[in-house]
């Protein structure tokens, strides 16, 4: 796993190569509809690039991330998007959007995973005795279960 300062400095320098190359192709992009509609993907990938930058800049800080990181990364990538033709700025808004529920859907089962986890290490630092007499409770059902499964099987 990338630490803070590794991912800080990953995302700033992709979100300089993408502005550039998109700023580099905008008449391309603005050329046709179907261009324009690639522009505004673009620029919501500058979204969620900033977005990583910022919330690690703020993490390496000590502050707290919240909705301000998510306005101002949205800010940006609306800017870079109206550099480059009007749909873009929709376009844009609305791939953030996606990416954004995406990007959330994707923290909250990591969180959710992780949860069982913490609740377990903190029954097992809270009452050690509890937790090991559930530990040979269910090995020996297991026990039991698989015995009886050789049972069945002979």
């Amino acid at each position: 796993m990338a630490g803070q300062g590794s991912s800080m400095l990953y995302s700033f320098l992709l979100f300089t190569v993408i502005l550039s190359l998109q700023e580099v192709y905008r008449g391309k992009l603005a050329s046709s509809e179907w261009f324009t509609i690639l522009g505004g993907f673009t620029s919501s990938l500058l979204f969620l690039i900033s977005l990583t930058f910022i919330g690690n800049f703020q993490e390496a800080s000590g502050m707290k991330t919240g909705w301000g990181a998510v306005i101002v990364a949205e800010v940006i990538a609306l800017i870079a998007a109206s550099t480059v033709h009007r749909v873009c700025i929709t376009t844009c808004f609305l791939f953030s959007a996606g990416l954004l529920y995406e990007d959330y859907d994707h923290f909250k089962s990591i969180w959710l995973a992780a949860k069982p986890i913490k609740e377990f290490e903190e029954r097992l630092r809270t009452s050690k005795r509890q937790v090991v007499s559930v530990f040979f409770l269910s090995e020996t059902v297991a026990l039991q279960l698989f015995n009886d499964a050789i049972v069945r099987l002979e």
